[in-house]
C-alpha cells in the first residue's frame, strides 16, 4: 500500500529535509519513526526538499509499506509518538502505487515572514527574519505582482542548482501587512533553488527604495542574478501548502 501525509516541522535544527551524510534531516527522523511503526524499512520522497533551516506546515510525503494493520486514520497519532516535538505528522490518505509527490503536485505555496520592527520579538525568533529598517509596504506590493506568470527565472536561482529549465510560473505573489508582520506569499507550479528566498530579498529591496518596481521585468529579463536581491535567511520561509 501507497501513503501520502501531510508533515508539518520547525526545520530550525535540522540540514534540511533531504536524508545527508553529515547533518540530521527531516526525512532521517521521519522514516526512523516510520519503520519502527511497520517493522520494515520504509523510505520516503517529498514534495519540496526543503534547505536547512526551512519550516512547513504542509509538506507532502509518499512512501510504500506491506502488511499495514493500523488504520489510515490513526497512522499520524501512531507516527507522531515515535517523532520529535519538533515534527508531526498531521494527515495520512492512501494513493496509487505510482504516486509522485513532487511531479504530481500542481501547486505550492510558500510564506516568507518579516518581524518589521524596532524591536526584535524573541517569540516567532524562529519563523521570521526581524527587519528594523524603512519599508514601504504598497511598493513592496506592486513590485511582488511582476513576479506573476511565467517567466525565465534564472536571476533568482542560487548557484549549485542543476535542472533542465530554469522557466517557472507563479501564480500568485502577494505581500500582506499584519501589525509588525509583514507577509510574502508566493504561489506557483514549481520554484528553483533557494528561489522563494530571493524573490523576498528582492521585494525587501524595492520596500527600501532600491530597487524599483518597474525594473523587474527587466532584471528577469536579463537573467542576471546579481541585478536580484540577496538571498534571505532560511528561518523566515516555510512551505505552507501543497496542491494536486
Amino acid at each position: 500500500m501507497r501513503y501520502l501525509l501531510t508533515v508539518s516541522y520547525d526545520g530550525t535544527n535540522y540540514g534540511g529535509w533531504q536524508r545527508q551524510k553529515n547533518a540530521i534531516t527531516v526525512q532521517e527522523r521521519l522514516e526512523a519513526a516510520l519503520t519502527a511503526v511497520f517493522h520494515q524499512t520504509v523510505k520516503t520522497a517529498a514534495a519540496s526538499r526543503t534547505d536547512a533551516g526551512v519550516h512547513a506546515l504542509g509538506q507532502r510525503v509518499c512512501f510504500s509499506a506491506k502488511d499495514c494493520k493500523i488504520p489510515i486514520e490513526k497512522l499520524p497519532l501512531v507516527t507522531n509518538s515515535h517523532l520529535p516535538e519538533d515534527i508531526a505528522i498531521t494527515a495520512a490518505e492512501p494513493v496509487d502505487d505510482q504516486f509522485n509527490p513532487r511531479f504530481r503536485a500542481r501547486e505550492k505555496t510558500y510564506h516568507y515572514n518579516i518581524w518589521h520592527s524596532n524591536c526584535p520579538n524573541p517569540l516567532i525568533r524562529r519563523t521570521a527574519v526581524f527587519f528594523p529598517y524603512h519599508l514601504d509596504v504598497g511598493l513592496m506590493k506592486e513590485a511582488a505582482k511582476a513576479f506573476e506568470g511565467k517567466h525565465d527565472f534564472a536571476a533568482f536561482r542560487a548557484a549549485g542548482s542543476n535542472v533542465l529549465t530554469t522557466v517557472r510560473e507563479i501564480h500568485e505573489c502577494a505581500v500582506r501587512k499584519d501589525g509588525s508582520m509583514i507577509t510574502i506569499s508566493i504561489s506557483g507550479g514549481g520554484f528553483l533553488y533557494n528561489m522563494a528566498r530571493i524573490i523576498a530579498g528582492t521585494l525587501i529591496a524595492a520596500g527600501q527604495g532600491k530597487i524599483p518596481a518597474m525594473d523587474i521585468p527587466e532584471i528577469i529579463r536579463s537573467r542576471d542574478r546579481t541585478r536580484a536581491g540577496k538571498t534571505m535567511p532560511p528561518q523566515g520561509l516555510t512551505l505552507i501548502e501543497i496542491k494536486y
